[in-house]
């Protein structure tokens, strides 16, 4: 069973290797990675069928790393420091999990189960929802994957998101564009908590980079970076209260 080990503390992952070794001898330890972007990499290269994943990282947290990685095919076991009372939330979502320190017969169980079933995206989407993102810091750059890696970008840089078929397009501020392969529903699902409101079927726009707003039978945003972009009707209403404008 090939298995990769993406944790940002050294430590931990030597000793989640060695007790591997130890104790679950069949699973073979294909990558470890104390960077997420290089463990993202590795997921890529290798396609593992078993992969623990730390959450709390630098650079890509655990999330981003999925996010990043698109339609998961392996079994996920999470490793991480979470008390006791927050990992309720991996049990709800069924996801499994290993405390750190790592109990061995913790650690067997979990290779065992592993073996059995892999891990669905329904069951991620819920645990994002029951951490809730007011029990946990946002970003301040977001990861935007592509077909041979991830670009980091400031979020306040970024004016407006566009659909592109199953991809989306990153207009920033610099007049640089980015295209990552996740569709602009997904976007949305990140973004809007960071003050970001879909105005039409094919728009995201960055709220504190609207210059101008002007509404009526063909209402339409002008941005800070002087495009103009049209508001569907259905979105008028909740745009003109995002300004305040009741």
């Amino acid at each position: 069973m090939r298995a990769i080990i993406i944790d940002d503390e050294p430590l931990a992952v030597n000793l989640l290797a060695l007790r591997l070794t130890q104790h679950c001898p069949h699973v073979d330890i294909v990558a470890a990675c104390t960077d997420s972007v290089e463990g993202l990499e590795a997921i890529r290269q290798h396609q593992p069928e078993l992969v623990f994943l730390d959450i709390e990282m630098p650079q890509l947290n655990g999330f981003q790393v999925l996010d990043a990685v698109g339609e998961i095919t392996f079994a996920l076991v999470f490793v991480t420091a979470y008390d006791r009372f927050a990992l309720k939330a991996f049990k709800c979502s069924a996801l499994d999990y290993l405390l750190k320190p790592i109990d061995t017969q913790e650690l067997i169980a979990s290779v065992r189960k592993a073996e059995r079933q892999h891990t669905s995206q329904k069951q991620i989407q819920h645990l994002r929802q029951q951490f809730g993102p007011a029990n946990r810091p946002l970003p301040d750059r977001l990861a935007l994957p592509y077909q041979n890696g991830v670009t980091f970008v400031p979020i306040q840089d970024i004016v407006y998101c566009e659909a592109d078929d199953n991809y989306t397009r990153f207009h920033l501020l610099s007049g640089q564009t980015h295209l990552a392969s996740k569709t602009l529903r997904d976007i949305q699902e990140v973004l809007e908590e960071r003050d970001f409101l879909r105005i039409h079927r094919q728009y995201l726009i960055n709220i504190g980079q609207v210059r101008k707003f002007v509404r009526g039978e063909g209402s339409y945003v002008v941005m800070n970076n002087e495009q103009t972009l049209p508001v569907s009707r259905g979105q008028k209403d909740r745009l003109m209260e995002r300004f305040g404008w009741v």
